[in-house]
């Protein structure tokens, strides 16, 4: 058997093998050609950077979200506990003292127990917005929270006080009035001239001084004597604003009686166009006791004709100066008297005065309050035997006698003794008659140096006989 000779064919050309020629194709093997060429993977894409304008944006706004989200619950949180109730359990005056700053006040709040938290207080009043707090005297609600603490210290509704002056004191009466009043502060330099306060009530806040009380006083007595002199009735004898000041001041010691006062002025006008003597009581004692303003004791015989500057029963016309300091009715009622021809007036036993124009009708009206004040005494002392007084329809005229002008209310009603200027002896050791104004400015005056609104009478005392 014959065996060929198995010979390996030669070895196939393949690309790599041949030269590659331009424009022509590498041949492929059968394997490859029936093989999928894998496709080549995409390009990967940059990444994108975080950096950039947008995102910063983005994050700001969500900071912003999460912020305001925070400040609004501190906000409401913060309004709720400065609205609260306050742990005062009733209204409470508190005083803050001048140049306090913020946190001495929180504690003195705290401390006087308006606020439990100082620093709410401080933080809320800082930067709350309303001014600074301010000074003085508060009067701080019952249950007041911070928020009405700070509006009642940044508006400055401080506590007012007042301090009354009745018609009628010297001027010495009034500045002692102001010196035992412990709210007011400071010294006053000099007593001012009679008759250049107007008397009213005033009020003030802590920390006012008395000086300023003067001045304002004064002050307010210019506006209303110029007010009152302009509308005056010109044919009142009465030739300058000063004399009207001296003739309300003897009006106003005269009478209390707001619808007596025109009569009573009308009294010393007349007497005044007649050339009449005033003989009028408060001048007496006045011309003995200057500003004092009180005898604190009925009137003596001797001291009716004592001749002093004052004394209408030995002077003149009307007297160098003011008594005492009239009130707004009292220099109204001398600018603008009433028309009558009264020359007399005496005590009627009702609180007011009976008028007469003669001497014959003031003698009956003096018999008459005689007649009363006899009851009166009886009434009061029915053991007691009272010196009897002087007859009128006996008496001289022309001596100085109850029944002219301010001699009847020489004291008042109910004394038991007799009247010291009748000149009749009198018991050293007997109860003294009450003089016009015996107990005005004196320790048994229950208005002195004390402060009470005349206007209320809740808050008026009420007067008794020592």
């Amino acid at each position: 058997m014959l065996f060929r000779r198995r010979t390996t064919p030669p070895p196939t050309p393949t690309a790599s093998d041949e030269p590659a020629l331009p424009g022509r194709l590498s041949p492929r093997s059968p394997s490859e050609a029936i093989k999928p060429t894998a496709a080549p993977p995409p390009p990967e894409k940059p990444e994108r950077s975080r950096g950039g304008l947008l995102a910063r944006l983005s994050g700001f706004f969500t900071l912003f979200v999460v912020a305001a989200i925070g400040a609004m619950i501190a906000l409401t949180l913060f309004n709720r506990q400065t609205h609260e109730p306050g742990p005062l359990a009733n209204d409470k005056v508190v005083v803050i003292p001048n140049r306090s700053g913020t946190s001495e006040i929180a504690e003195i709040l705290q401390r006087e127990g308006v606020i439990d938290h100082v620093a709410l207080f401080e933080f809320a009043a800082r930067f709350g917005g309303k001014g600074p707090l301010k000074h003085g005297e508060y009067n701080f609600k019952a249950h007041a929270s911070i928020t009405d603490a700070i509006d009642t210290l940044v508006n400055g509704r401080q506590v007012q006080h007042s301090i009354t002056f009745p018609e009628g004191l010297t001027s010495e009466q009034i500045v002692v009035r102001l010196n035992d009043n412990d709210v007011l502060s400071g010294e006053i330099a000099e007593i001012p001239p009679e008759g250049s306060l107007l008397p009213d009530t005033y009020k003030f806040e802590r920390g006012a001084t008395r000086q300023q009380i003067l001045n304002l006083m004064r002050t307010k007595q210019r506006e209303v004597l110029n007010q009152i002199w302009m509308r005056r009735n010109n044919e009142i004898p009465i030739r300058t604003p000063a004399e009207m000041v001296t003739l309300a001041s003897i009006v106003e010691k005269e009478t209390g009686r707001a619808d007596e006062r025109p009569r009573v002025a009308g009294v010393f006008i007349n007497r005044l166009n007649k050339r009449m003597r005033l003989q009028s009581d408060p001048t007496i004692v006045y011309g003995l006791v200057g500003g004092r303003g009180t005898l604190g004791r009925g009137i003596q015989r001797s001291e009716i004709e004592r001749a002093t500057p004052y004394n209408t029963y030995v002077i003149e016309g009307l007297p160098p100066g003011p008594i005492a300091n009239p009130g707004r009715a009292a220099l109204e009622a001398v600018a603008n008297p009433s028309r009558t021809k009264d020359l007399y007036f005496v005590a009627d036993g009702t609180g007011g005065h009976a008028f007469a124009d003669t001497l014959e009708s003031h003698q009956r009206n003096v018999t008459r309050w005689r007649q009363v004040e006899k009851a009166r005494q009886q009434a009061q002392q029915p053991d007691a035997n009272p010196v009897d007084k002087v007859d009128p329809n006996t008496a001289d005229p022309t001596a100085a006698q109850p029944g002219t002008p301010g001699r009847a209310p020489a004291y008042a009603p109910g004394g038991n003794s007799a009247m010291a200027y009748d000149g009749a002896p009198t018991d050293p050791n007997a109860p003294r008659p009450k003089a016009f104004d015996a107990s005005e400015g004196t320790k048994l005056d229950p208005l002195r140096n004390k402060t009470y609104d005349l206007g209320s009478p809740k808050t008026v005392p009420v007067l008794k006989n020592p």
